[in-house]
């Protein structure tokens, strides 16, 4: 029988606020000032996440599904980049339903290839041997907060002349090879929802240091029209006349505006991004050395500097197959879980709605998708429930 205060207040939960006063002063400022649609606040708050991260421009957005839309969107819309219906993109086969729905939605062939069991990123030997001659991006994506080998990623991408597109809607203030994960390719992407590394109540960014491309998102954003385009811009030219400007439509846009709000929250947030990533990595040192020489689970491998989302384990040995049972002792122990992302995403009956190539085998996604599971991290130390889940899963390994 399961403890119902644990049910509620779990020893070791997926998902903790990172606010304090500072984030609930910003919401009642914002509501005293009587602006609730995107202003100056998100407009703020851009500036200082791309100032974080050493990128020329940010567009905030309403989540990081729809950051991954526009991306996508402007890419396949920009008339200078050759990526276009009908071309294939290079894709992880462990990732969100959200990294692929748009390259679908936008008529891209996805071309599936599998991960490495180790680091749970796409496998960059088999993205060598995956390109075609319909190949024109791959759109990267760093799982649980662990990035990608940027260096030997773009090396592969300028041999092939592909596009670089990052889902890094887990991975915030991540780096590998001196790169920022989200600033490795042509646009990265980021989430704020309330489970990622800061929350903004819904949120998501883009990022990129193309200035057209700045244009089109800012477009995109706000229904395809001109209004927040300035006067000389890459987009469509402007006439001057005030009246035109606000509502002339040029680009097949959306509504995927972020609330004044969020960009308030999210200024605070931002300050704090440093000392959340740091106490994330130190809660790491801990899982790291406690399950470094425990022969029933496989421990993602860092790559570079993870800004580590969560922990996850592949179970091995004794308890490989045994998932089921392994999730029902770690819920009574007052330990939340849950797969890793979307295990293996070829498996899921979406699939019928994509235009996808996928390999007859995809070993280490099917590894991930019956025997993968992940627990939460935190920004604050988290070391007891660690030491609880060792003493669960070595106990179920006996």
């Amino acid at each position: 029988m399961t403890d119902p205060a644990r049910e509620t207040h779990p020893a070791l939960p997926l998902a903790t606020s990172s606010w304090d006063d500072a984030e609930y002063d910003a919401i009642r400022q914002t509501v005293d000032s009587g602006r609730f649609t995107m202003g100056p606040k998100v407009r703020q708050f851009e500036r200082h996440f791309a100032d974080l991260f050493g990128a020329r421009h940010a567009v905030m957005v309403n989540s990081g599904s729809s950051a991954n839309l526009l991306a996508v969107a402007a890419a396949v819309l920009d008339p200078r980049i050759d990526l276009n219906a009908g071309d294939e993109v290079l894709v992880p086969a462990v990732s969100w339903a959200t990294t692929y729905s748009p390259l679908a939605q936008y008529g891209l062939r996805m071309r599936f290839v599998d991960v490495d069991l180790d680091t749970l990123n796409i496998d960059l030997d088999l993205v060598e041997t995956a390109v075609t001659q319909a190949t024109k991006a791959i759109f990267a994506v760093n799982l649980l907060g662990n990035p990608i080998a940027f260096g030997r990623l773009r090396e592969i991408a300028d041999r092939h002349s592909l596009v670089i597109l990052e889902d890094n809607c887990e991975s915030l203030g991540a780096r590998a090879d001196g790169v920022w994960a989200g600033t490795a390719g042509l646009m990265g992407t980021f989430s704020a929802f309330f489970s990622h590394h800061i929350s903004t109540m819904e949120g998501g960014v883009v990022l990129t240091d193309d200035e057209q491309l700045h244009q089109e998102l800012v477009s995109l954003r706000a229904h395809g029209w001109t209004r927040e385009l300035p006067e000389d811009n890459h987009v469509f030219p402007k006439t001057g006349e005030e009246f035109d400007d606000l509502f002339r439509f040029v680009l097949p846009g959306y509504n995927v505006r972020p609330l004044e709000m969020s960009g308030a929250i999210g200024i605070e947030q931002a300050k704090k991004i440093p000392g959340l990533v740091a106490g994330r990595r130190e809660n790491a040192a801990h899982f790291v050395d406690r399950f470094a020489d425990a022969p029933f689970v496989r421990i993602q491998r860092e790559t570079g500097e993870s800004s580590w989302f969560g922990f996850s384990f592949i179970l091995e040995g004794p308890l490989a197959g045994r998932r089921p049972e392994v999730v029902e002792a770690l819920v009574a122990a007052g330990v939340e879980c849950r797969p890793i992302v979307a295990g293996n995403f070829t498996r899921n009956p979406v699939m019928r709605h994509y235009d996808a190539v996928v390999p007859e085998a995809l070993p280490a996604a099917d590894r991930v998708h019956v025997d993968g599971l992940f627990i939460g991290n935190h920004h604050f130390p988290v070391h007891e429930g660690i030491d609880r889940v060792h003493e669960v899963l070595a106990g179920l390994a006996r």
